[in-house]
């Protein structure tokens, strides 16, 4: 199978390259690699074009957000599956693809996550928080659950039959896109455990307390585009389940 991979940047220059390492480095050699960038007015392109080998398909220009760069990656995208990773992310060791691909064939699923560790922006090594997402149970989204975006995995024909992000959203389009693929239309998906991503710290929806208030507000949003009701306690139990992936670290 082929696997497309898409990172979204904009000035990027101190973290893309160690991302464009890490999946360049992979074992798993089917791969395409697009790098989506917002227009950088920094070195992020110049880093890019040092892996012209490695990139198949790059572009820099201005977009209307995160989202609307996902979703320009995922319609140039021609593998089998899609995966995004972003220009703060790298993949946990060279073997992450390869196990991806196995796991999909071995679990016949549309999509697939797996496991993830927040680090230290400086010091990667360093792990502040480990999101040990188990096995999905029908209903989980209800609970306040779902799984780390950046392992997420889809088959492109999904993409093509259930839509893309939904750029009305600013910082949950990635929540209502597994909320809906998951919970609403009930895609075959697997899980893989272990590992796969390690993302640094600073995620837009969690940097501010403002910013995490606004994202409790599109969480609760993208249940009403979908014609869903959550539960009494699913807006609470979302951010909480957070506090036990600062306990275990892996």
């Amino acid at each position: 199978m082929k696997v497309s991979i898409i990172t979204i940047a904009w000035n990027s220059a101190e973290t893309i390259e160690a991302t464009i390492q890490s999946v360049a480095g992979q074992t798993y050699d089917n791969i395409e690699y697009i790098v989506i960038d917002g227009g950088s007015k920094d070195d992020t392109m110049a880093i890019v074009g040092k892996y012209a080998d490695a990139v198949a398909i790059s572009v820099s220009e201005p977009d209307k957000g995160i989202y609307d760069a996902m979703n320009k990656g995922v319609q140039r995208a021609t593998g089998d599956i899609i995966g995004i990773l972003n220009s703060d992310d790298f993949y946990a060791d060279t073997q992450v693809i390869a196990d991806v691909v196995k796991s999909f064939q071995e679990q016949e699923c549309d999509a697939l996550y797996a496991d993830l560790v927040y680090v230290d922006r400086d010091h990667t090594d360093k792990i502040i928080r480990y999101w040990e997402a188990g096995a999905y149970k029908k209903g989980a989204f209800v609970k306040g659950w779902m799984p780390p975006h950046p392992t997420f995995f889809v088959r492109k024909e999904k993409y093509e039959e259930l839509g893309i992000y939904n750029t009305e959203l600013k910082s949950a389009a990635d929540y209502e896109l597994m909320l809906r693929f998951m919970h609403k239309y009930e895609v075959k998906t697997g899980y893989l455990n272990r590992v796969i991503t390690k993302m640094r710290v600073g995620g837009q929806s969690n940097v501010t307390l403002k910013n995490r208030i606004r994202a409790n507000k599109e969480d609760r949003r993208a249940w009403e585009i979908n014609g869903l009701k959550p539960g009494a306690l699913t807006m609470i139990r979302k951010p909480l389940s957070k506090l036990t992936q600062f306990i275990k670290k892996g």
